[in-house]
């Protein structure tokens, strides 16, 4: 029986969602895995925003329960951070004991993009941590592509992660590191 994947990422998001969406799904399906994508269903009209979103947080769920493992889009998304309903599904999937593993497509780690955001305004307090000058909070500096659960949550369960640069205006549709993650857990899974 062919494992089903998870898809998660902020592509749901783009203008060209279904059309990103349905390249990853080939690429899936070509390595012979089942792709389950999020923003695929027809979720039915809903009275109010609020229960139109919670509509579609429960099909997000049913999908991840029917998967056997997950593909995690932890490029940064609106921030320094990847999108927080990824890092949500990332974090429901390790739950569920599922098969985990995740990409970027920016090579640089999460110490470095919390310091261009503070624009290398940077101190080092008496115990050798960095921290922000302008508000004090301390500066994750674990060498992780993104904040340490998320990064640690993948290869403490025995996946793996991949970085890839991508240009900037291609930076959520180029699909070279989410190539190689459907690859490599094709050969992991056999």
């Amino acid at each position: 029986m062919a494992t089903r994947i998870y898809l998660a990422g902020p592509e749901v998001f783009l203008p060209n969602a279904k059309e990103i969406l349905n390249r990853k799904s080939a690429i899936a399906s070509e390595i012979g895995f089942i792709p389950v994508a999020p923003g695929d269903a027809d979720i039915p009209a809903c009275e109010t925003k609020l229960a139109h979103g919670i509509a579609i947080s429960a099909y997000d769920e049913k999908l991840m329960l029917s998967a056997d493992a997950i593909v995690a889009n932890l490029t940064p998304y609106r921030g320094v951070s990847a999108d927080t309903g990824t890092c949500f599904e990332l974090g429901y999937m390790c739950a569920l004991g599922r098969h985990v593993c995740a990409y970027t497509n920016d090579r640089k780690n999460y110490f470095e993009r919390v310091c261009d955001y503070y624009g290398g305004e940077i101190s080092i307090d008496a115990s050798g941590n960095a921290r922000s000058t302008s508000d004090g909070l301390l500066i994750e500096d674990c060498d992780m592509i993104d904040n340490l659960m998320m990064h640690g949550s993948v290869e403490s369960r025995g996946g793996f992660l991949e970085k890839h640069q991508a240009s900037a205006e291609c930076m959520f549709t180029d699909l070279t590191a989410y190539r190689r993650v459907i690859e490599r857990l094709a050969k992991d899974l056999r």
